[in-house]
């Protein structure tokens, strides 16, 4: 009797288009083996219940913040057993960024980074040339162009959905030089609180007014299909943007900042439910999909963006991605990991709408540090990033 695997992405062709792609071939050479792929929207990927998905599903990509979770209640098969030691250190030398190590808990492997993001900069080349061709490369140089731009009636682009305002409080704050989660009682001060709502207000106002109602890919749909969007300072990439073979499109780079770093780590995981009846076959699946030779070719050439840093250097990948990789890699390679032990997730989410709040200038930005310092103080202690 063959084996049937059933897997969960989440519903954009960079996440479904390389896992959809991979079937014909992989079956082909596996012939006792059936592999199907349901989708679900990006809200669930970030904020459904893992633990509902594991029941249902032998497979799932998933973000990377759900993993102090897993770990915890022990929803996915830790890859350990399966990785030698130097198949662990291929992957290792292989991540863009800290991706390997942001689904790492309790010293094990929880998934395997198939994806890499992180907020980066974006802006439409065949508009931002009227202002000159170099992008903007500190929050002055951004303000200035955001200027120049609402004189001529165009705009800069933030996607400030809550999910993406607390996004940007945390790149604003690292990318500044502000540590988060630096003690059990502070998650972030109210100074670098202060300093970073100010900046993000600066940027709001400058911003096309849709931008409130914008996550990320709401951002770029609007830029490629309307002329009034040039620049935008901080959204997670996509590389699908970059690559598409029709006019307009989009080019990336990394965010303004000297030296790019601290922009917050995205991507995607792939983990094995620990309900799954094959574990060994959904295994060896995941390893093959993540492995640099797949995620350099058909992988890319299907819509995805990988999480090989073997594919984000290659010259072929950057030439048939109008150099998307090699334009953003700075920023992901300083990217920040936000926390992965149980209780960030839940505390993140409480954050979102008062990151909004403080950001329209609802409430002070005192407000918001004191109430950020007492949740964290409460719920989750001193989220410094590093694994568990």
């Amino acid at each position: 009797m063959g084996v049937a695997l059933k897997g969960l992405a989440w519903d954009h062709r960079r996440c479904w288009g390389p896992l959809d792609a991979s079937i014909p071939a992989y079956t082909a050479a596996h012939p006792d083996l059936t592999i199907e792929w349901d989708r679900r929207s990006l809200y669930e990927f970030g904020e459904g219940r893992i633990e509902d998905v594991v029941k249902t599903h032998d497979l799932v990509v998933f973000d990377h913040p759900f993993i102090g979770e897993i770990a915890r209640d022990g929803l996915l098969v830790p890859f350990d057993p399966w990785l030698d030691a130097g198949t662990r250190r291929a992957f290792e030398a292989d991540s863009v960024g800290r991706s390997w190590q942001s689904y790492q808990a309790e010293g094990r492997q929880w998934a395997l980074p198939i994806d890499a993001a992180a907020q980066v900069a974006a802006y439409r080349p065949d508009l931002l040339t009227d202002y000159g061709d170099r992008v903007p490369r500190s929050h002055e140089e951004v303000l200035a162009l955001g200027r120049r731009l609402t004189a001529k009636g165009q705009w800069l682009g933030l996607p400030l959905v809550p999910t993406d305002a607390m996004c940007l409080i945390i790149t604003g704050a690292e990318s500044a030089g502000h540590r988060i989660g630096a003690s059990p009682d502070v998650f972030l001060a109210p100074g670098a609180v202060a300093e970073v709502v100010d900046r993000l207000r600066d940027l709001a106002a400058l911003s096309h007014p849709d931008s409130w109602s914008w996550n990320p890919i709401r951002c770029f749909e609007h830029m490629i299909h309307n002329d009034d969007v040039v620049y935008v300072p901080f959204a997670f990439g996509y590389v699908n943007y970059a690559s598409r073979t029709e006019e307009p499109y989009l080019l990336f780079a990394d965010i303004p900042a000297a030296p790019p770093h601290g922009a917050l780590l995205g991507g995607a995981g792939i983990g094995v439910s620990s309900l799954c009846r094959h574990q060994d076959e959904a295994i060896r699946y995941a390893l093959h999909l993540c492995g640099p030779e797949f995620q350099r070719g058909e992988y890319v050439t299907a819509g995805g963006q990988p999480g090989s840093l073997a594919a984000w250097t290659d010259p072929e990948v950057n030439r048939a991605t109008r150099n998307f990789f090699a334009d953003t890699l700075a920023t992901l390679q300083g990217s920040y990991l936000r926390p992965t032990r149980p209780g960030f997730l839940p505390f993140f989410r409480e954050c979102t709408h008062k990151a909004v709040a403080a950001i329209r200038g609802e409430i002070p930005a005192g407000e918001l540090a004191d109430w950020l310092n007492a949740r964290h103080a409460a719920t989750s202690g001193a989220l410094d990033g590093s694994p568990a």
